[in-house]
Order: C-alpha cells, then sequence, then structure tokens
C-alpha cells in the first residue's frame, strides 16, 4: 500500500491541481483589449451584444445583465414582488445567496430538503413547506443537473407561486432538450471564474415575461428610466431621465461583457470536455463501493459545474475531514459545496436550528468537489483518479 502524503509518503503530483480554474485564451484577451479601446467601457454595445446572445443560447426572450449572481437573485426576488411577511422555499444545499435574497427584501427562506442521490431539491419536500405565506420557490441547479422542472411548475402552478431558477451552475445544461434559462419565470446565472463560462464576475437574468424584463432593467440601473411610459412626469427632453423606484446599481463593464460574449462562443467545447471528465470519473468510482456517483436524471442534459465525491463512510475507517485532507496532501485539492444555509451561524441568530433538512445535513458531512474544469489535462485527470484511489485504498475497511 502507498504510504499517504499526509503521512509522509510521496504524493501523487508535485503541483497542486485545485477544483476549479477559468480558461482564458488569446481571443478573450483580444476582446477585453479591444472594448477598454474604444468610447464607451460600461453598459454599451457590449452588454447589449452579450444579453442578446443570452437569449439565443437560453431561448429566453429577455435577458438582463448585472454585476454578478447574487446581483441577478436580489433582483430577481424585487422583481418577483417580495416583501414583509412573505415565505420563499428555498434548497438547502446551496451558496448563501440563494437565500440571502429572500432576506434582502425582507422576507423569509424556508428550507427544503434534497433528493439524496441526485442532491437537487426535492419537490415532495416543497410541498410539506407550504403555507398562506409562501410566495414562490427558488431552485437551485446543483453541480449543473436541472431541476425537476415538470413537478415544480406543477407546484408553482396549483398554488400560484413565482418559479426562479438558481442556474448559477447550470449554463448549457438543457431539460427535455429546453435550455437552462427558457423555462422558470426567471433565471439567475453567475459568471464566476469557476464556473463554465466567465467574465471575471458577472451574472444574468433571463425571463420572458416584458414586465418583469422591465422592471429589472430599472432595478439594475437605480430604477431609474428614460421610458416616458414608465415616468410619472413623462417628457420627451433627450435628456431627462426619471427615478420611479428604488433601484441599485447592479450594472456590468462593457470589457467584462466582451470577456463573457468571447467565453460564451466557446460555450460547447467547454461543456463537452467538462462531460468527458465528468464520464471517466463516474465509470471508475461507480466501481468503487466506498464512493457513492451522483445520479443524474433522464430529463436534464448537464453541463456539469461541478463533480461531487460522496463517501460511504460505512467502508472507510477515516471521516470526511480525513479523506479531505489526504487527499489535498496528495496535491489533489478539493471544496467542499456546501454548508447547509441554516447551519451559517448568520441564520444560526436568525433562530434556524439544525435538524430542518436531515437528507442535506448527511449529505455536507460526507461530500467534497474534485477538481473539474475545461484545461484540466488528461494526465491530470488520471493524478486526480490515482490519489483518490490511494487515499481510499489506504482507509478500505
Amino acid at each position: 500500500m502507498e504510504e499517504l502524503a499526509i503521512f509522509g509518503g510521496t504524493p501523487v503530483r508535485e503541483k497542486k491541481i485545485f477544483y476549479g480554474r477559468q480558461c482564458i485564451e488569446q481571443d478573450d484577451i483580444d476582446a477585453v483589449v479591444n472594448t477598454l479601446k474604444s468610447d464607451l467601457i460600461t453598459c454599451g454595445p457590449q452588454v447589449e451584444a452579450l444579453e442578446k446572445m443570452l437569449c439565443e443560447i437560453t431561448g429566453a426572450k429577455y435577458a438582463v445583465v448585472v454585476a454578478n449572481g447574487t446581483a441577478a437573485l436580489h433582483l430577481a426576488a424585487l422583481a418577483a414582488g417580495l416583501g414583509e411577511g412573505d415565505e420563499v422555499i428555498v434548497s438547502s444545499i446551496t451558496f448563501a445567496a440563494s437565500s440571502n435574497c429572500v432576506l434582502y427584501c425582507g422576507a423569509k427562506p424556508v428550507f427544503a430538503d434534497i433528493k439524496p442521490d441526485t442532491y437537487n431539491i426535492d419537490p415532495a419536500s416543497v410541498r410539506k413547506l407550504i403555507t398562506p405565506k409562501t410566495k414562490g420557490i427558488i431552485a437551485v441547479d446543483f453541480t449543473g443537473q436541472a431541476v425537476e422542472h415538470d413537478e415544480l411548475e406543477a407546484i408553482c402552478r396549483e398554488n400560484n407561486l413565482f418559479f426562479i431558477e438558481d442556474a448559477a451552475h447550470a449554463i448549457g445544461t438543457k431539460y427535455k432538450g429546453r435550455p437552462v434559462g427558457s423555462i422558470a419565470d426567471m433565471t439567475c446565472f453567475s459568471f464566476h471564474p469557476v464556473k463554465t463560462v466567465t467574465g471575471g464576475e458577472g451574472g444574468a437574468i433571463t425571463t420572458n415575461d416584458e414586465q418583469l424584463y422591465r422592471r429589472l432593467m430599472r432595478v439594475r440601473t437605480h430604477g431609474i428610466t428614460r421610458h416616458q411610459e414608465e415616468m410619472v412626469h413623462p417628457t420627451d427632453a433627450l435628456w431627462y431621465n426619471e427615478q420611479v423606484e428604488l433601484g441599485y446599481n447592479y450594472r456590468m463593464t462593457d470589457f467584462q461583457a466582451a470577456l463573457l460574449h468571447s467565453q460564451l462562443n466557446k460555450l460547447d467545447k467547454f461543456s463537452a470536455r467538462r462531460k468527458e471528465i465528468v464520464k471517466k470519473y463516474d465509470e471508475v468510482f461507480s466501481e468503487m463501493p466506498e464512493i457513492f456517483v451522483q445520479r443524474e436524471i433522464p430529463e436534464s442534459d448537464t453541463t456539469r459545474h461541478l463533480y461531487i465525491l460522496r463517501l460511504n463512510l460505512d467502508k472507510l475507517t477515516c471521516d470526511r475531514r480525513q479523506f479531505f485532507d489526504a487527499l489535498y496532501a496528495e496535491n489533489t485539492c478539493p471544496q467542499v459545496h456546501y454548508l447547509p444555509v441554516y447551519w451559517h451561524s448568520y441564520y444560526e441568530k436568525l433562530g434556524y436550528e439544525k435538524g430542518l433538512c436531515p437528507n442535506a445535513e448527511k449529505y455536507y458531512e460526507e461530500v467534497m468537489s474534485i477538481p473539474l474544469y475545461y484545461s484540466l489535462t488528461d494526465d491530470e485527470v488520471e493524478d486526480v483518479i490515482h490519489a483518490v484511489k490511494k487515499v481510499v485504498a489506504y482507509y478500505r475497511r
């Protein structure tokens, strides 16, 4: 048995591989430089071109690009009309922004449990949480896999709820052949560097509803409009604009938009490579009783953002922390996605307690994300697999 690096053995590889990273190529750099040399570097033609491209990719009628994915969620919650006394059912395994956006509006997040095999929000759990105060659902396409749209949409129709899809992980994913971004009332994207495509930062909301679109455009820019039909005191003066509601400065720069536009031109190849790596991991890890492989529903054609390594701790002599540290010492550097949101100390202060979502809590104790990104080479993929096998062999019961 190979001695683990954490105990003084030789690591599988010399250089560290982290769980995610961006791929910036010369055409991306050229797009940014050309925009920086142009007359407009914020909220100009590149932003408009990006919004048009997002509509083409997702099939949505409208797209609004914003500063980041959190801004997208906040604006979607505002456009949905959330306020004091409202409740919104939210995924429990997600980045905190998915529920923070509810708090920003003065409403209350209510956490639904996940399915133990797909790690996505469980529609059965959602149904049990609906009350007269429930106004909507924010469901996360966790790891990039589409949520169960048919079931969630049926719940929303039956109870007159809005449906916001948090697709921060899921650009390029399809559900029953329909691109994510064209299905929910509003869909929110994130373009952080570890995502499939990046603008450095950046986010977007897509929708098919013109009224939602117009409000999103206003609240993105301070609640100010130049459209006479939206003004209280309309005029055709070219200089005039009017703040008609309280909004925010959530705009994206033109050079970020140029980078993201260039990245989206490569979405198909980025997606294909991620699928190749996921297939290789699945083939190897599905043969190992010490590891559970995430189940994918047949309706989802998934561009995976994260690859979750879930440990069958009954067959190992270590806990998740020991496994994580050993893998890190082998220079395969994982991350954990995510702490159940209501376990954060801020949410504890709001009165949330452990035990709300048993599947989510068990999931958290057993998982880590291993490297998955476009520029991961075949040799690096093999090194990751070797490292996982080495740690499993050492701790196998």
